[in-house]
């Protein structure tokens, strides 16, 4: 680990959580590639069992500077032992299977020291499916108000750990996993402060169809209202606002099961209509 104390530049924790995914070697090589010289690298294995990402951990062994190894318990939970572990005053965390370009800490950390109320620097997102890039995702970035509704940041973004620290860090019971970065950024953010999105792309971004965020996809709603029952006052003082967003869900709802609905009419009636139109035209001849 690199000694930062009595050094003018800020330090910086990058944490990075695994959980059998042999693709964190490269996590790791992104995050040892960044220009910003000031950091350290620590990685927490959640509980990996699989051969590939152990031999993946032991190719990079070297460039990482603390290396937790638990029991699983979870991405927040093994986030948080990270952090606590953490020497530095900014904490940048980034997924086993994502990667950030080599200039993003030195561009963050500017954005961070230059304007106290940002508390998360966060950028725009390289989409990438089967290897392939898909598109360019721009987070919403914003104050509270852009985050009631929707997380408007990437889990992969940096913060201050004094802030990290004053609400008590990732929410380690949340009922349905997938929800504690936007969960987190909301405790950030209520009593002050916004997300700046650095407008590069400077963060790579793996869809995966085993991925935690495909397998909870259909709990959205449940999710949903666990953070406005966490949350409630927050709701409360943004009334207008939540029925505004309610009443678009129902009718985004809606319009989803028409356009259902009209596909399987169509279906239906395409398969009772194929066979009498070929026993007509059998007669017609």
């Amino acid at each position: 680990m690199q000694e930062h104390k009595n050094k003018p530049l800020p330090f910086i924790s990058i944490v990075i959580a695994c959980y059998n995914d042999p693709n964190v070697a490269n996590a790791v090589r992104s995050a040892v590639g960044q220009t910003y010289k000031n950091k350290e690298i620590i990685v927490v294995n959640d509980g990996s069992e699989d051969k590939e990402t152990l031999e993946a951990l032991s190719s990079v062994k070297e460039n990482i500077d603390i290396l937790i190894e638990q029991e699983n318990q979870g991405q927040s939970i093994a986030r948080n032992n990270g952090i606590k572990r953490s020497s530095g005053d900014f904490i940048l965390n980034l997924d086993s299977d994502d990667s950030f370009e080599k200039s993003f800490c030195h561009k963050a950390i500017e954005v961070m020291k230059n304007d106290g109320q940002v508390k998360i620097v966060t950028c725009k997102v390289n989409r990438i499916y089967n290897g392939k890039n898909i598109g360019i995702f721009q987070p919403a970035g914003g104050d509270i108000k852009n985050f009631l509704f929707a997380n408007a940041a990437v889990g992969s973004s940096m913060f201050r750990k004094k802030d990290w620290e004053a609400i008590g860090g990732y929410e380690e019971k949340l009922p349905i996993l997938g929800f504690e970065d936007w969960e987190l950024y909301i405790q950030l953010l209520k009593t002050g402060g916004y997300a700046y999105v650095i407008p590069e792309i400077l963060f790579n971004y793996q869809i995966r169809e085993n991925s935690t965020t495909q397998r909870i996809r259909h709990l959205r709603l449940e999710k949903f209202k666990y953070i406005i029952l966490k949350h409630k006052e927050l709701y409360k003082d943004n009334f207008e606002g939540f029925v505004d967003n309610m009443f678009e869900r129902i009718e985004k709802g809606a319009s989803e099961r028409d356009r259902i609905e009209h596909q399987l009419e169509y279906r239906v009636g395409e398969a009772v209509l194929t066979p009498l139109r070929k026993l007509k035209s059998i007669f017609k001849g």
